[in-house]
């Protein structure tokens, strides 16, 4: 059995003999590389990151097995979180392996079922805001403030501490970090946690550079892009729907320290992005991990020269955390036959063996 989080970077995790091992397998994630994207954007080497492979189905696992762990290690007996989805899904699992209580505040309708079906299915408790996610977060901001309750969301510095072991992955697995790392932002933890992670295996001499942390937002969702925060953040991209992030600073320390950029990507774009992820590369990701593919292809058409550079985009989720949406971006339905032979090869048209062939 592979070894988590925990025990494979102990070294660079705030975790202890009193800490807890828990696990649930994750991180350890693959890193592809493109087999049609890379050509169309005359990347040297394009890789993907599919953080859809870990246990719940995101990127959040690597970030709560600590933030749990930890929680655990404190005393608590309850965990907190609010929740576009993806974070609810993480912190019921790793709470239930955990033999913790979960409660997740999640914005009124505007969760997919796929995440939030996950949540209860761990047994989390649930209660829906009516509200946007800022507002939820504030909320629970406040209860981790003032009740026995475990705060963990990524303003819990455990979280941030957990996800940036997905930077050391990719060094790992290249021998060098990358020229670019493109990656989505909703709450901005994540590109601050790999920024982190990039710069501490700089610092201890493991690689010799970092790379340009180049972030998207959605257009209808892009607070720091803009300079402001969105009071009614709207994009298909649920997880990314956030209109104040939590680690603004981070995030705007991830772009200037590494000469990167954090920019915005239309609905189109991302739906572009989804599309030819799954039907050119076999990858099936949820739509807000396609924001970052979305912001390559985007970089590439205004005439950045990717030729010779490696790239890495962070594939955030899984696409089962929003099947309705792949569904409906498919555009393909069933077709129907009877259950016999001669009807299905009709149907379908297919040319003969030929003889002795």
């Amino acid at each position: 059995m592979g070894a988590g989080v925990i025990e494979r970077y102990a070294h660079w995790l705030p975790v202890g003999p009193g800490t807890p091992p828990l696990t649930l397998g994750e991180g350890d994630t693959p890193l592809v590389r493109s087999k049609v994207i890379e050509r169309e954007v005359g990347a040297g080497r394009l890789f993907f990151k599919l953080e859809g492979c870990n246990p719940s189905g995101s990127f959040k696992d690597r970030g709560m097995v600590v933030a749990v762990a930890k929680a655990m290690e404190a005393g608590y007996d309850t965990v907190l979180c609010a929740s576009t989805g993806n974070t609810s899904a993480s912190a019921a699992a790793y709470a239930a392996a955990a033999g913790l209580r979960s409660i997740v505040l999640v914005p009124d309708g505007a969760v997919t079922q796929g995440k939030l079906s996950q949540a209860m299915a761990y047994g989390a408790r649930i209660v829906a805001v009516k509200g946007a996610f800022d507002e939820a977060l504030a909320i629970a901001r406040r209860l981790g403030d003032g009740y026995a309750v475990a705060l963990v969301n990524s303003v819990n510095p455990h979280r941030i501490a957990g996800q940036k072991t997905a930077a050391f992955e990719i060094v790992d697995a290249l021998g060098e970090a990358p020229d670019l790392l493109f990656i989505p932002v909703g709450n901005a933890g994540n590109i601050t946690a790999y920024w982190r992670g990039f710069t501490e295996y700089r610092d201890a001499g493991l690689t010799g550079a970092a790379p340009r942390m180049m972030g998207f937002e959605a257009e209808g969702a892009a607070p720091i892009a803009l300079g402001r925060p969105v009071s009614d953040p709207q994009t298909i991209a649920s997880a990314i729907r956030i209109g104040n992030p939590a680690s603004w600073r981070g995030a705007e320390q991830a772009r200037d320290e590494s000469g990167g950029a954090i920019d915005a990507v239309s609905d189109d774009e991302i739906i572009d992005a989804f599309k030819r992820l799954a039907r050119t590369e076999g990858v099936f990701c949820e739509p807000a991990s396609a924001a970052s593919v979305a912001g390559l292809i985007k970089t590439a058409k205004g005439g950045a020269d990717l030729s010779g550079a490696t790239v890495v985009c962070v594939l955030t989720g899984t696409g089962l955390k929003d099947p309705t949406f792949a569904i409906q971006m498919a555009g393909v339905e069933a077709e129907q036959s009877d259950a016999d032979l001669e009807s299905v090869a009709s149907l379908l048209r297919l040319p003969q063996k030929v003889a002795g062939a």
